[in-house]
């Protein structure tokens, strides 16, 4: 089983671009971030035509997510949004698949420290701990991925003397990735040895592509059991080289 995220910023936009990565990556599950696409709008027939079943959940302009499943997986107990979160920013989808309990989700970006919106970032981390808590009491077999807008360690960071304490590298921040990982997670990425300077993010501005000047904030947290069945886990950074990219590459993991 292959399971990747990725966030399209814009689907509209991306469509063609996700469905060759599609074709060539073959992936059996694939969670999206920033759709930015009301429901009705969502081209499900095209993902349909592509070999993948959907679930979505989206909104005008911003944020929007998305699950797709190869065909003939069934998506199942469907989860939109933190369950007694009042939030109207859609922002996660949940759903099980194959027997595995899957959670994609795009995090608050937080602006700035100082902000209102590092304010909701904050409370949004704690309500997603602590239903994620029910979560794998309920599924032990969990997999949570997405745009966590958050680079957990300094080795996640090109710059890390220039982004301490900025956002996506706060001391808040990190700790409420390590309390994910206290749940009982582990970050795939780091099950494996992998290269120095691996990013998942870099600016359109200031040509930080070609500069390899990025953050790997893109990540998939695996619960024990599924952590054991890791065999491999990487970047891809082929789409970031398309014409109108997204500024994110898609992260992915092989299960046996």
């Amino acid at each position: 089983m292959k399971l990747a995220t990725w966030n399209v910023n814009s689907l509209s936009v991306r469509l063609p671009q996700l469905l060759d990565w599609l074709a060539a990556a073959s992936p059996d599950i694939v969670v999206l971030q920033e759709t930015k696409l009301t429901d009705d709008k969502f081209p499900a027939e095209a993902l349909q035509a592509a070999g993948y079943g959907c679930a979505w959940f989206g909104q005008k302009t911003y944020n929007g997510v998305a699950l797709l499943a190869r065909s003939g997986q069934a998506i199942t107990d469907i989860t939109r949004n933190i369950p007694g979160l009042d939030d109207p920013q859609a922002r996660v989808i949940a759903a099980t698949v194959g027997g595995v309990r899957i959670v994609g989700a795009y995090f608050p970006n937080g602006q700035a420290p100082d902000s209102e919106k590092f304010v909701y970032k904050r409370a949004w981390l704690a309500a997603l701990q602590r239903w994620l808590a029910q979560e794998l009491a309920a599924h032990p077999a969990l997999a949570l991925m997405g745009d966590f807008n958050i680079a957990p360690e300094d080795r996640d960071v090109h710059d890390p003397v220039a982004w301490a304490g900025q956002i996506h590298c706060t001391d808040e921040e990190r700790a409420a990735f390590r309390a994910l990982l206290d749940l009982g997670l582990s970050d795939a990425f780091r099950l494996f040895e992998q290269p120095e300077r691996s990013w998942s993010w870099w600016d359109y501005r200031n040509l930080a592509f070609r500069r390899n000047q990025g953050l790997r904030i893109d990540h998939i947290l695996l619960s024990a059991p599924l952590a054991a069945r890791a065999s491999a886990c990487g970047i891809d950074r082929g789409p970031r080289r398309n014409e109108r990219p997204s500024d994110h590459a898609p992260v992915w993991v092989t299960l046996r």
